[in-house]
This record gives C-alpha cells, structure tokens and sequence, in this order.
C-alpha cells in the first residue's frame, strides 16, 4: 500500500515525498519527467512518469494506494479554472476506482469564497469530499515564500511593493510547514470524515511587522509600501507575466483588500506552524537577497 503525490517537484511536493520517504512509507510520485525526480527514485520512489491529467497514468499510480495527496498547481493557462477541475474530478474517479480511502488535499486560505488562483479550491475540497471517505482539506495561509518576488526591490531600495492594506494582519507560512501537517495527516491512519483545516504560521502579520522581521534578520531598514492595483497591474505586466495570470493575481489582491479571502478557520494551536517570518528570512530570502546584490555589484 503507498502514498501517491501527484506533484512532487513542487516546493511542496518534494518536501512532502522526502518526509515519507525517510519515515519508511511506500511512496509513489507522478511525474512528466522521471529525471526531475530521479533523487526520489534513488531515495526509493516508485516514479510513474506521465501527466496526472491522464486517466490512465492516474489509474496506474493509484492501484494499491491507500492515500493520495493532491495539490493544484499555480495558474499556467487562460482556461485554468476549467482545466483544475477538471483533473481533480478525473483524481477523485480513478482514487475511489482504485479503493483509496483517504486524500490530502492542498486547498487555500479564502477557498469558502472561490477567487483567482484559489478559484478551483472550492470544488476541488466538495469533490474529493463527495468520492471518499477520509479527505482533509488544508488551508494555509499566504506564503512566505512570496517575498521572494521582492528580492530585486529589497537588494536595490529596501521597499516592498504591495496592493496588500497596511494596518491588517495576515497568516504567513513556509512551505516546508505546509509540508509537515500534510505529512503529519498521511502517517495517521486512523481517521475519517472531512476537514478543513487552518495552516497559519506561528503569527498573524501586518505588511509592516513583516518588514520589520525581514530588516532585523537583513540587518539595513525594509519598508513595505502600499500600492494601489493599478500600480500593481503595471508592475506585473513589467515582470513578463502573461495578462491572464496577472488579472488571476489582482482578482486576489482585490479580494484580499475587500477581506474575502480571510480565512474562515480559527487560528488554534493545531492550525499554527513553527517556522517564523524571521527564520524564513534567515534561511531562504535573506541569503536570495544578497545574490542580487552580489551580481549587482560585479556587473
């Protein structure tokens, strides 16, 4: 019996994959390139290479599992609320065809409300929820990682530009924490029915006190300054971002300043994760930052 995941060379995905794999399960990946995943294969993954969009590949990575973890990946096309959907429903057939009893799902924080790139979130959680038995659905909150599209702006003017409103706090996760209660459900065998589960870091933040935090561990001032979404229009289209993606992006952002998208779970000791903003800028965004600055200064 195994634990399929259908995305393992996402940050995420792969973190998941490691974790079952060093704590002994049979693990089984999906993916379109066996070479992507080939230190998972060597760590002892059964890999199935193809797309999980096909019926068939579905069916061949799930006989005999008895878990399934399933992430939706970013918006990549125009028709990506119809495409998710559509590859989640074709999950949840070939799941409940192969007699998996229980699914993880990587849903979202604002799923209740259906925006942007968490548009499919809704009915991806209401299908898996509808086809077996065990399903979780968690819900992490916004990134941390996301400030790692600032890098260029930190390393250059110290400022973080934003369409998020100044004043309100928000859950900010590392990936790698998401990973962890994903696995942490996986390894449990022994519950049923359906959850919707909070992921929300260790402490609601305000954009300022995330400056703050980035500019204690960066040791020179950050500031994160408010912009309007127009603003952050031009700024996306500056960066090469196809016009679909970057209405996907601002249909959130829009949604996140009229607090459609907070989230519906209580923050709780369950829902709360270890690593800080402050760890995550030590670690990851602080060492990115200095990179640019160091290929700055040698151009």
């Amino acid at each position: 019996m195994s634990i399929v995941t259908n995305t393992p060379t996402s940050n995420i995905g792969r973190a998941l994959a490691v974790r079952l794999l060093v704590a002994g399960e049979h693990t089984t990946v999906m993916s379109r390139d066996k070479k992507k995943v080939d230190e998972l294969f060597h760590r002892g993954a059964r890999v199935v290479e193809g797309s999980f969009e096909e019926p068939a590949l579905l069916a061949e990575a799930l006989e005999g599992a008895e878990a399934l973890f399933w992430l939706t990946p970013p918006p990549a096309r125009p028709d990506y609320y119809a495409w998710a959907v559509k590859c989640a429903r074709q999950a949840t057939t070939a799941a409940k065809t192969a007699g998996v009893r229980r699914a993880v799902v990587l849903s979202s924080m604002g799923a209740q409300t259906g925006t942007g790139a968490v548009s499919p979130a809704r009915e991806t959680e209401n299908d898996f929820g509808a086809a077996l038995p065990a399903v979780v659905s968690l819900r992490p909150g916004i990134f941390m990682a996301n400030f790692l599209l600032s890098t260029d702006m930190i390393a250059s003017t110290g400022q973080i530009f934003t369409p998020l409103p100044a004043g309100r706090r928000w859950p900010l996760v590392a990936r790698a924490d998401i990973a962890a209660k994903a696995a942490c459900w996986l390894f449990e065998r022994n519950w049923s029915g359906h959850h919707r589960i909070g992921v929300h870091g260790p402490k609601d933040l305000s954009t300022d006190e995330a400056a703050a935090n980035i500019s204690s561990v960066l040791g020179k001032p950050v500031k994160c300054v408010e912009t309007t979404i127009d603003q952050a229009r031009g700024a996306l289209t500056g960066m090469g971002m196809p016009d679909f993606i970057v209405e996907i992006i601002l249909e959130m952002y829009v949604a996140f300043r009229e607090g459609r998208l907070d989230q519906a779970e209580p923050r709780t000791p369950d829902t709360t994760t270890p690593t800080s903003l402050a760890e995550f800028a030590r670690t990851t965004l602080v060492p990115a930052i200095h990179n640019v600055s160091s290929a700055a200064s040698q151009s």
